[in-house]
C-alpha cells in the first residue's frame, strides 16, 4: 500500500550554524522550495548538526530508521576541505549509491562556477529512504534541484528533482507529484 504523504528530513551540516555563530539558511530554503513544489504537503524533521562523521552517519540512521522519513535532503559539508566529510558518512550508511545524483548536480553547477567540480555531493539509498546531498549555498541548491534554465525559463538541464518521484516509487516509497510550473517530475510512460 502506498502512503499518502512524504515524511522529509532536512538536514544542515555545519559547525558555525550548529554552534549558533551564523544562522542556518538551507533549511528553510529547502523547506520553501519544497512547499513551492510538491503538490501535496508533506512533514518534514530538521536537523542542524555540525561536521563531524559519526554525528552524521548517526542523524541519518535515526531519520531513516527511527523517524521514517522517506527521503532526507542535506546540505553543506560536501566541498573538498578537510571538516567535509558529508559524502563519507552518507554513503557509510546507504545500501546503494546512486551516483547519477551528483554527476547532474555537478554539470549543472558548472554552468554557473567553475568550481563546481570541487563537490562532493553523493546520493544513497537506505532501506526505502533516499538520501541526497545538495551544496550548502542556497541559490545553488535551488540551480541543482531545478535545473538550467533558458531565458524563456524552459529547461537546457534537467534538475536532479525531476528525477525524485520515480526514484521514490521504485523504492517503495511514497507517491509525490510536483507542481508543472515549477519543475515536471519525469515518469516513464505506462504501455
Amino acid at each position: 500500500m502506498t502512503k499518502k504523504f512524504i515524511k522529509i528530513g532536512l538536514v544542515s551540516i555545519s559547525d558555525r550554524a550548529s554552534s549558533g555563530q551564523y544562522e542556518d539558511k538551507g533549511i528553510p530554503h529547502l523547506k520553501k522550495w519544497l512547499t513551492e513544489t510538491l503538490v501535496d504537503p508533506f512533514e518534514s524533521e530538521e536537523v542542524i548538526i555540525p561536521d563531524e562523521f559519526k554525528i552524521i552517519q548517526t542523524t541519518l540512521i535515526d531519520l531513516t530508521d527511527q523517524k521514517k522519513c522517506d527521503l532526507i535532503l542535506t546540505t553543506g559539508g560536501t566541498g573538498p576541505a578537510k571538516r567535509d566529510i558529508t559524502p563519507e558518512a552518507t554513503l557509510s550508511v546507504g545500501d546503494k549509491e546512486m551516483p547519477g545524483f551528483g554527476e547532474q548536480m555537478r554539470q549543472i553547477s558548472l554552468n554557473f562556477v567553475p568550481t563546481a567540480i570541487l563537490s562532493r555531493q553523493v546520493a544513497v539509498i537506505r532501506n526505502t529512504t533516499l538520501i541526497i546531498n545538495l551544496p550548502g549555498q542556497p541559490k545553488s541548491i535551488a540551480q541543482t534541484l531545478e535545473g538550467l534554465k533558458d531565458g524563456e525559463q524552459k529547461i537546457k538541464v534537467p534538475g536532479i528533482f525531476a528525477a525524485v518521484p520515480y526514484c521514490l516509487d521504485l523504492i517503495g516509497g511514497p507517491f509525490i507529484d510536483t507542481k508543472k510550473e515549477v519543475l515536471k517530475s519525469f515518469r516513464p510512460k505506462k504501455k
